[in-house]
């Protein structure tokens, strides 16, 4: 059934924001980063910006860890987005409706106006798939705004799995959680489509390795 009221939706938000609050904050987070400079707690010191890219199916790891008002993430305009919009804004996000397939034109030039707030997140498989695979309007992005691309991979240990097209992750309690961030991926500002289709490859490959590290590693813990 699909929720329409826009007071029942404000009241979904709130109660979806305290769950993600306390399943993935009893998680005991373990990080890797190929290079420290990237990692989020160090950039606001520094002042650095990147686009941090995660799959969809692991958006509950950087929506409890990663959720500060400089932070702007890319929210479908699907028809439960607005749902999940009332959720991440509760949890701190700074928010920007659209997509690479809905909304995508809008959504960019929105993204490219919010780069001096902080960074930009964006899950590329999104809303609909398929999973684990990264659309070029993220490298396209990288190009448009200068800011280098960070494929990140998450894992919960031994997740609940939704039955849908990205077998969403909802963490079980007090279990490990693991990320491992590989280098960053930079895309040039005059770059073609040959160009873009390569980065959008290599950070696919990159996000997909990375994923794979983090679920073997967080079932070593």
């Amino acid at each position: 059934m699909k929720i329409r009221n826009p007071h029942l939706i404000r009241a979904v938000g709130r109660v979806g924001a305290l769950a993600v609050r306390g399943l993935a904050g009893s998680s005991r987070f373990h990080f890797r980063y190929a290079d420290p400079s990237v990692n989020p707690e160090v950039a606001r010191r520094t002042g650095q910006r990147f686009i941090y890219a995660f799959f969809h199916e692991a958006m509950l790891f950087p929506a409890h860890y990663w959720s500060w008002p400089e932070m702007q993430i890319l929210i479908s305009d699907h028809r439960d987005g607005e749902l999940i919009t009332q959720v991440v804004r509760r949890l701190g996000f700074g928010v920007v409706r659209g997509s690479t397939t809905r909304g995508g034109a809008r959504a960019l030039r929105e993204m490219t106006r919010r780069i001096d707030r902080g960074h930009l997140c964006v899950t590329p498989d999104g809303p609909k798939g398929p999973r684990r695979h990264v659309h070029q309007g993220l490298s396209y992005l990288a190009s448009r705004t200068g800011l280098p691309i960070v494929g990140a991979g998450m894992a919960f240990q031994d997740p609940w799995r939704a039955n849908s097209w990205d077998r969403f992750a909802v963490p079980r309690p007090f279990r490990p959680a693991a990320c491992v961030v590989p280098e960053p991926v930079f895309v040039p500002p005059d770059a073609d489509r040959d160009v873009l289709e390569a980065c959008r490859a290599e950070v696919e490959r990159r996000m997909n390795d990375s994923t794979r590290e983090a679920e073997s590693w967080v079932q070593s813990l």
